[in-house]
C-alpha cells in the first residue's frame, strides 16, 4: 500500500477513538512517521490506549476479528489486521496516558491526531531511533535557522539604535562599569584578562565589548549582519577590538575559529532557537580546551513555559514539558514602531526544561558544577525563578 493509505488509516483510527472518547496516542515508528521521519517500513501501526478503556477498545473493533487480549504484569496487548496493516493496541496498567508530558496533538489534513512526541525516543537510552531522530532534527534545524536568520536581518540595526542609542553613547555607558553588564554570571568567570572567550549568539556585542574592556580576547558568533554592524561600531567607540563571525552556530567549526577557548558563553533568550540540544552541546565541547568552562545564563523555564504574570496575578497556563515548536515575534519587535512591527517576520522557537538542558551537556562530557536559579526581583514576583546560570566544565 502507498504511504498515503497509511496516513489515511491513521486519521480514521484517530477519528474513531475520538468519537468514543477513548484516550490514546500513536507510539513507536508510527509516531515518528506521522511527525515527518522517513522510515524503511510502515506495515505496522502502534497505538497506546488508556488502560481502563482497553476492553472497550477491543470490543469496538470486533468486526476486524482482533486477537484475544494478552495480559502481562504491567501491560496488555491485542492485534488486528485492517486495510493491509497489522494494528497493535497496547495499554500500560494504572498509567494515565493523558498525563504523559510528551504526548502531543498533531493536525493532519484537518484531523486531530494524538502522538507520542519524537523527543520521547530521543531521550530514551535504549531507543533504536535516536540517530534517525537526530538526523531529522538537524535537517529541520537548518530550515528553522534559515527562517530565523531572515527575521533577525530585517531592520534590527534600527531597533538597536532605538533601544541603546548611538554606538558612541552605548560604548560610553559600557565603559563606566563593564562588570555590571556581565551580571550575574561574571562572578564565575574569574579574572578574564588574556582569556579566549567565545560568545555564541552574541547579538549586539554589548557583553562582548564589556569582556574586551576587561582584557579578554573575544569572538562573537551570530547570524545577524545588523547585529554585527552595531557590535563592531560599539567596540570601536569603546577603544577595543572584537572578532565577529557571521554564521550559524552549528556551522561555526567550519570557520577559522579557535578551538582552544577558556570560556564559551551563551545568555538570555538563545537556547529556544535550537530544536535539538545535542549538536549544540557537541559544538560547545569542541570549542573548549580541557577544563574550559561553558557558561549558560538563560530565562528559567518556569517563566517561559509555565507561568504568565499580570501585575500581582500569576496563572499556570502552560505545560512545563511541552516539546512543540512555537511561532513568536522576533525579540526586537518591542523596540520598533507600530507601523514597522506589522511587516516583521516571525521566528520559530522550542523551549527546554532544565532536565533536558543538563542531560544534553552531560552527554557531551560537560560536567555541571554550578546550577544557580535566580529569583525575579520584582516585588509581586518574589518567590518565582526568573533566570538560571549553568557552569559546566569540559572533562
Amino acid at each position: 500500500m502507498e504511504h498515503t493509505d497509511f496516513i489515511t488509516l491513521i486519521k480514521v483510527i484517530a477519528a474513531e477513538l475520538y468519537e468514543k472518547n477513548i484516550g490514546y496516542h500513536f507510539i513507536e515508528s508510527t509516531a515518528l512517521i506521522i511527525q515527518g521521519l522517513e522510515l524503511d517500513s510502515c506495515n505496522e501501526i502502534n497505538v497506546l490506549i488508556q488502560w481502563d478503556q482497553f476492553e472497550t477498545t477491543h470490543n469496538m473493533y470486533e468486526e476486524y476479528f482482533p486477537t484475544e487480549i494478552k495480559k502481562g504484569n504491567s501491560r496488555a496487548e491485542f492485534q488486528l489486521n485492517r486495510a493491509g496493516y497489522s494494528i497493535v493496541f497496547t495499554c500500560l496498567y494504572n498509567i494515565a496516558i493523558k498525563a504523559d508530558p510528551y504526548r502531543v496533538l498533531l493536525t493532519i489534513d484537518n484531523t486531530d491526531v494524538w502522538s507520542q512526541s519524537l523527543y520521547t525516543y530521543l531521550f530514551d537510552e535504549n531507543s533504536v531511533y535516536k540517530e534517525k531522530i537526530h538526523c531529522f532534527l538537524l535537517k529541520k534545524q537548518e530550515e528553522i535557522t534559515s527562517h530565523n536568520e531572515s527575521a533577525w536581518n530585517q531592520n534590527n540595526y534600527l531597533a538597536l539604535l532605538n533601544r541603546y542609542g548611538e554606538p558612541h553613547q552605548t560604548a560610553m555607558k559600557i565603559k563606566q562599569n563593564p562588570k555590571w553588564r556581565l551580571h550575574p554570571f561574571y562572578k564565575y568567570m574569574g579574572d578574564v584578562e588574556g582569556k579566549q572567550i567565545v560568545h555564541l549568539l552574541g547579538s549586539n556585542g554589548i557583553k562582548g565589548t564589556a569582556l574586551a574592556l576587561l582584557g579578554a580576547n573575544v569572538t562573537i558568533v551570530d547570524f545577524s549582519k545588523e547585529n554585527q554592524r552595531f557590535a563592531l561600531e560599539v567596540a570601536k567607540e569603546a577603544g577595543v577590538e572584537i572578532s565577529y563571525i557571521i554564521t550559524d552556530v552549528l556551522s561555526v567549526l567550519e570557520s577559522s575559529i579557535t578551538t582552544n577557548n577558556d570560556i564559551v558563553l551563551m545568555e538570555l533568550g538563545v537556547l529556544h532557537y535550537f530544536i535539538d540540544l545535542s549538536p549544540l552541546a557537541k559544538v560547545v565541547a569542541q570549542l573548549l580546551k580541557k577544563d574550559g568552562m561553558f557558561i549558560l545564563h538563560e530565562f528559567h523555564p518556569i517563566s517561559t513555559k509555565l507561568i504568565t504574570s499580570s501585575g500581582k496575578k500569576h496563572k499556570v497556563t502552560g505545560n512545563y514539558f511541552d516539546p512543540t515548536i512555537h511561532t513568536k515575534d522576533v525579540a526586537f519587535t518591542k523596540h520598533m514602531s507600530n507601523d514597522e512591527k506589522g511587516s516583521l517576520a516571525k521566528v520559530l522557537q522550542r523551549y527546554w526544561t532544565l532536565g533536558e538542558i543538563v542531560t544534553a551537556l552531560a552527554r557531551e562530557g560537560l560536567y555541571v558544577h554550578i546550577l544557580e536559579e535566580e529569583p525575579n526581583h520584582k516585588l509581586h514576583d518574589i518567590g518565582l525563578p526568573k533566570t538560571f546560570t549553568i557552569c559546566a566544565k569540559k572533562a
